[in-house]
């Protein structure tokens, strides 16, 4: 498969976004009928980093699903560079909850598994690869197997597998949520540089406060299921910014004040 003809036509579909139209998504087994998400809309720009937070079953992984085309609508739209999704998407990168790395592969040849699948010249697509080993830390361990690298370091080597291909939009699905507080924040810090420098547009589902509004620059908050988008928040933060002084900021404080009295106190 071409990968040059695939940014070609998302090219000329259109700028970067995502647009998410009064999207209901329902579920219908034999013995149930379940609405995951129900009149959700939705517009992120190009270049933008949108974090959508909300309690378990609310509906955020579903979301990305659909825009990823991996699930349909059950009324409503999702549009994705300007083009109407109607089936799987190979414009974008996604990278979920745990790594899903190959046991007998190393990292790089873990990361260089999309060249494979997507036919990239091999190249241009180790180049790459060897760039995003640099930008994430991994130098010296593009050998090593998963089982030899810790949870964060799986982490990095998945990460860079979704952006192999220069994807101009990537879905995270809690990528760093089965991590520790320290590993998670390192992260977070590494994720949010990679964000600036190559400006891919970026939405993250997550469970975490302090997560979604470091890293975004906007918070969408949604309900109990079914999800609806109970209010959008602007992150007034400026666009480099340091872990630590963030929490100490009065916008990040009263932001998570506010979110925390919206999700219940139990969140």
């Amino acid at each position: 498969m071409d990968l040059d003809k695939d940014r070609e036509t998302a090219g000329t579909a259109g700028a970067g976004g995502v647009e998410i139209e009064d999207v209901t998504c329902t579920f219908t087994t034999k013995h149930s009928r379940t609405t995951a998400v129900d009149g959700v809309s939705m517009r992120i720009e190009p270049g933008e980093f949108v974090s959508i937070l909300g309690p378990s079953g609310c509906g955020k992984s579903t979301l990305l699903k659909m825009i990823a085309g991996l699930v349909r609508p059950t009324t409503g739209t999702v549009r994705l560079l300007g083009a109407e999704v109607r089936g799987p998407q190979r414009r974008i990168g996604f990278a979920f909850q745990r790594a899903a790395l190959l046991e007998w592969r190393g990292a790089r040849k873990n990361i260089l598994l999309q060249a494979e699948m997507r036919g990239m010249d091999k190249a241009a697509a180790a180049r790459k690869a060897d760039e995003l080993i640099e930008m994430t830390g991994l130098k010296g361990f593009e050998d090593a197997l998963p089982h030899e690298l810790s949870g964060g370091m799986q982490q990095r080597v998945a990460l860079c597998r979704a952006l192999l291909h220069e994807p101009p939009v990537l879905l995270l699905d809690e990528p760093f949520g089965a991590l520790d507080a320290l590993t998670r924040e390192n992260l977070n810090t590494e994720l949010h540089r990679i964000w600036r420098e190559t400006g891919t547009t970026v939405v993250l589902v997550t469970h975490s406060i302090a997560e979604a509004i470091y890293l975004g620059t906007r918070v969408e908050v949604m309900s109990p299921r079914p999800g609806r988008v109970v209010e959008t928040l602007p992150v007034d933060l400026p666009r480099e910014r340091e872990y630590a002084k963030v929490m100490r900021t009065s916008v990040f404080e009263e932001l998570a004040a506010r979110i925390r009295g919206m999700l219940g106190a139990s969140h």
